[in-house]
Formats: C-alpha cells, structure tokens, sequence
C-alpha cells in the first residue's frame, strides 16, 4: 500500500507543479480531502502523508516561481501565525519527553500540516478571482464526498475503513463505526465521523457564498450548499451539527446584523443568570441541553472543571505529550480531550492557549476591519461568510478538538484570511461598479483606478 500512497502522492505532486496556480491549490485540496491520513509513505521512523508531500512540492513551487513569488508581501497577520508556530515548537522541543530528534521529526509533521499549508494559501491566492476558483472547486470535490457518507450513514458500508489495515498506526485494529439512531456515523476518508462532518460545515459558508456568481454557479451554490449540509448530518455526530447550526444562524444574521451586539450582551447576562438559578456553571447547562444527538455533553463539561482544578499543574509548562492523568475522573484509562483550548493549555501550558487565543483575535479584527472598508454588497457578504466560518469553529472548539485533515483545512481557512487581509490583495471591481472604502476619514465615493491604492493605505 506504501507503493500506492507514493504514487498518489506523485501524481497531485505533479498537479501542483504543472496546474495554474489556483488549481494547483485545489490540487492540494483534493489531495487532503479524498485520501486518507492514516496511510503514508514510511522512511525509517518517518512517516510522510500524501498531503505532505503535496504542499511541501507546492511550496517549493511558490518559492521558485517569480511570478508568484513576487505578489507575496508579508504582513503583520502573518508574523502573529509564525509566532503561534514558534510557541508550539519551542515548548515541544523543550518540554515533549521522547527524545529530541523524535520531537523534531514531529514537529516537522506538524509544520507541514499547519504553516506549510497556511503559507501555501498565502502565496497562491492573491486576489478575489483565484480565491472563487479555490472555493468552487472545493465545493465540486465535496459532492462525491457527500454521497460517500449518505451511503455510508444509511448501509452500512464503509468503503475506507478496510485501508486502515495498512496503516503503520491500526495495525491489527478493526475499525467500528458507532451507530445512532438506526444510522451509522459516516466517517469517508477521515480518521473520526467528527472531522469528516465538520470538514463540510467549515465550508458550508464560503459555498453558499458563491449564490452571488453569474450563471450556473448562482443555481448550482445552493445544490452545492444542500450536499455539504447533507455531507456533515452524515457523520450523526453533535459536534458538526452545531458547527452547522451556529454556521446557518450567523449567515442569517446578516440581515439583521444591528441586532448582533444586543445579542452578545444578552447572551453573557443569560449566561450569568443561568449559573445563578441553576447553582452551577452556565457551561453544564448548556452541555445538557446542546447536545442534539445525546452525545457525551457532560464529558464536556467536566472536563473544563478537571482543567480548571488542575490549572496550577499545566499553566506553566503543560503535560508535553504526555496524559495529563485525568482519564479516573471520566471513568476512563486514559484522557480524552475533546476541547481545542485546553488541548492547546494540556500541550504547551498557557502560552499554547495565549497563542490560539491571540491569532483567533487578529483574525477576527482583520473580518472587521475588511468588512467596514468594504461596501459593495457582495464583498461584506464574503468577510461575514468567513466571519461565520470563525464563530462555528471557536464554538465546536469547546467540544471537538481538530487533528489531521481539519487542523491543515483550519490553517489553509487562515490564509485565505491572511491574503485577503492583505494590502496587495486584488479585489477586481468589474468597471461598471462603483466601488467604495470607509476610510477612518468621513467616507467618499472614490473610482475603481484609486480603488487598490486605497486598499493599500487602509
């Protein structure tokens, strides 16, 4: 099978060098998506995933190209995303136990999942073209997907799981996927039904974006929305179907954005209120009753105060790799950690968490800033669909934590962010519109030859 993922691995290889750009990133995608992240190519202790290989080629590709090279201008965005690198690898390499070539080598693995990809993103899509191509290309590679998990959540069958026998990590490990409610848990090419459920709400936002092109892309944004929404109630776990739910709601909410910051407030009141009748924290509540499928929600919540009680042993220097040893409160041999931040707290102490926490905040700042100098109706939409994208990721947070697939899906999500941020992204306004900025100025009407000076200077 090592001779199979090698040949993969050649071919989207070779897509990506020879492809235009756009569609060398979409390569990538394809790549990351459809084959599955536990077979690879094994070198010694090294283990090498096809997505790996791809990017790393891609990224060479950047490197070596003039032409894209040259659209590249580093921004202060992607000096917070490298700094968020240098403290997961610098608390790896002087915390994590094995010994240290072992830690370098999974480093590397994790830089290539999380930076190579982001960068990869940053270098390809430089204006609003490539970054439309991207996504509807993601949008196409995901029906086939979709079907995949219908059949799978309603037979039975499930046609990847028999490729984990050739992994280097499930040797001998029969694969079960857990049943609900008559149906089975689609899991595809992913390595858990909640990755593979929340890879199709992650992109359910900026698919149902693509219902302002012309055309066939205007009808075929909403079939394309329909197979993703389908794709992630395939996987019949709660995680992704609150991903989706919180998805949905935000895109409503853009017609009623004047209502958002009163529903903030009232949110954080009914939050005090509720730990205040209910004698416990507002958390527990929620996790009793947000949990659409009768999933483990109070592991959730307990596993926040488990956090919370052994703070003093983890803020500083974290558990490394190790178990941090709570599994006995759980009832379990080891620890389950389904919660992104206190992952990140558990891996690397607080600074891990500080880390997280502060580039969420730089991206949610540059949405803001686009959105408010961005008029044309169209454009504000795009910032709120990835705005939505963020929301429904920091709440699954609380109760999923992402690895494989959906960690470089998350990062290649922050340089789309990262390009647009960008002063040198290209917007294309078609000449017949009439483009606006909101500078910090009172606003004026400018015309479309001043439009990429003023995007610069903002």
């Amino acid at each position: 099978m090592q001779g199979v993922t090698l040949t993969v691995a050649i071919i989207f290889s070779t897509l990506a060098i020879s492809l235009p750009p756009a569609y060398a990133l979409a390569a990538y995608f394809t790549a990351l998506i459809w084959y599955p992240p536990f077979l690879a190519v094994s070198i010694g202790t090294i283990d090498i995933l096809v997505g790996r290989f791809v990017v790393t080629v891609l990224l060479l590709r950047c490197f070596c190209d003039k032409n894209i090279r040259s659209n590249f201008v580093w921004s202060k965005y992607d000096t917070y995303v490298l700094a968020s690198m240098a403290v997961y690898v610098g608390m790896a390499l002087l915390y994590f136990n094995p010994p240290k070539m072992d830690v370098v080598e999974n480093r590397s693995g994790f830089l290539m999942d999380t930076f190579f990809a982001y960068l990869a993103v940053r270098f390809i899509i430089t204006d609003i073209d490539r970054l439309k191509t991207v996504i509807k290309c993601v949008a196409v590679i995901l029906v086939p997907l979709a079907i995949f998990g219908v059949v799978e959540s309603v037979t039975g069958w499930q046609p990847f799981a028999p490729l984990r026998r050739f992994s280097p990590w499930y040797r001998g490990i029969a694969f079960v996927s857990q049943g609900r409610f008559g149906f089975i848990r689609a899991v595809g090419p992913f390595s858990h039904a909640i990755l593979f459920g929340g890879g199709f709400a992650m992109f359910l936002p900026l698919i149902y974006y693509l219902r302002f092109e012309k055309g066939k892309w205007h009808t075929m944004a909403y079939f394309l929305s329909a197979a993703a929404l389908v794709g992630t109630l395939s996987s019949m776990s709660s995680g992704p179907w609150v991903m989706a739910a919180v998805v949905i709601f935000c895109l409503f909410m853009e017609r009623h954005r004047r209502y958002v910051k009163l529903m903030l407030l009232t949110g954080a009141f009914a939050c005090i209120m509720l730990g205040i009748i209910s004698n416990r924290p507002f958390y527990h509540v929620i996790a009793s009753w947000a949990n659409p499928l009768g999933g483990a929600g109070w592991h959730r919540a307990q596993l926040i105060d488990v956090a919370i009680k052994h703070f003093n042993d983890w803020w500083l220097t974290g558990y490394g790799d190790n178990d941090p040893g709570w599994g006995h409160y759980f009832g379990m041999g080891i620890t389950d950690i389904t919660n992104e931040y206190i992952l990140e707290g558990v891996r690397y102490g607080i600074w891990g968490v500080i880390a997280l926490c502060t580039v969420l905040v730089v991206t949610f700042r540059s949405l803001m800033s686009m959105y408010k100098r961005l008029t044309h109706p169209q454009l504000k939409s795009l910032c709120w669909a990835y705005g939505s994208l963020m929301v429904s990721v920091i709440v699954t947070w609380v109760s999923v934590s992402f690895f494989g697939q959906l960690l470089s899906l998350f990062y290649c999500i922050l340089g789309m962010i990262g390009s647009m941020s960008n002063k040198r992204f290209d917007w294309k306004v078609p000449d017949r519109m009439v483009y606006y900025i909101v500078p910090k100025q009172p606003s004026r009407e400018i015309s479309l030859s001043s439009v990429k000076t003023s995007v610069e200077d903002g």
